[in-house]
């Protein structure tokens, strides 16, 4: 038998007659959970932390492939080199988002909608590159989504060096960028539905095909912690709005037993949802 030629930062799953493939752009360590709104002695139980309370977090993307469209679900990073503002020693990278459409046979002008969770850095620094002398998309023929409120009212968007400007600004210029209120059909199958609390504007992205259910959840959740406990919160977050958020995505994908990618849970990030006594876990897909 052939050895596979998939890299092992490239994770592919079939949800109905959907290809869903998760791509690492790398991983790094966070205090993210430092600030939880849960005493520490009570989540430090529950969290594989360090002796500074840091864990290790993955960053990932997407890829899926249904009937005609060729979906990119978030940007990830700016490319991997010596001039990446995401590089030793705080991230260890892959060869990057690139690198692994490449390895699915997708150049980047073949993407045909982009679908950004949020607004935050890691989400977007990969949108845009140098291309004759300026800053131009880098999916040049894809529609990019984004939620209102992340581009809105942005005070980033006013900041030329800031990663919203450099990075979604040639996006809008090229007049290939759409604002999402409300849930969105963006391709047959395949939608974005609001999902605020981590930004105000974020979104998660639903598939289905055939009977199957896949959803991406950016960052709904960071750790399968907050899973168990839906009002563990991070600093800088809308408590509130993120509990209400977790609890829709719950009610929608616990009964059809929905397949579940994560931005930052470690690589490939696949999991699924239990019923327990107390409440629901994560389990690993």
């Amino acid at each position: 038998m052939a050895a596979s030629t998939t890299p092992e930062f490239v994770a592919s799953r079939a949800v109905g007659e959907a290809t869903v493939t998760a791509i690492s752009d790398g991983s790094g360590r966070s205090t993210i959970l430092r600030s939880l709104s849960a005493p520490r002695e009570i989540w430090r139980r529950e969290v594989d932390a360090d002796e500074h309370d840091e864990v290790v977090l993955g960053y990932n993307v997407a890829h899926v492939r249904l009937g005609a469209a060729s979906i990119l679900i978030d940007l990830g990073f700016d490319d991997p080199g010596p001039g990446s503002q995401w590089g030793p020693p705080r991230h260890r990278r892959s060869p990057g988002v690139p690198a692994g459409l490449a390895a699915l046979g997708v150049r980047p002008e073949a993407i045909t909608h982009v679908l950004i969770t949020h607004a935050h850095g890691d989400h977007i620094a990969g949108g845009a590159i140098e291309r004759d002398g300026r800053r131009a998309p880098r999916y040049p023929n894809a529609r990019h989504f984004l939620g209102r409120a992340d581009w809105e009212g942005n005070p980033a968007r006013a900041q030329p060096d800031s990663l919203l400007a450099r990075h979604m600004g040639p996006v809008a210029d090229a007049g290939l960028l759409e604002l999402v209120d409300a849930e969105r059909e963006v391709a047959p199958g395949v939608a974005m539905l609001p999902a605020p609390g981590e930004s105000p504007g974020h979104c998660i992205v639903r598939v289905a095909s055939a009977g199957a259910a896949f959803y991406f959840l950016g960052d709904l959740f960071h750790h399968p912690c907050e899973v168990a406990h839906l009002d563990w919160v991070s600093d800088g977050r809308d408590a509130a709005a993120m509990r209400a958020s977790r609890e829709a995505l719950i009610a929608a994908a616990l009964p059809s037993d929905a397949l579940l990618m994560t931005t930052h849970m470690p690589f490939p990030a696949f999991g699924r949802l239990r019923a327990t006594p107390d409440g629901v876990r994560w389990v690993e897909a």
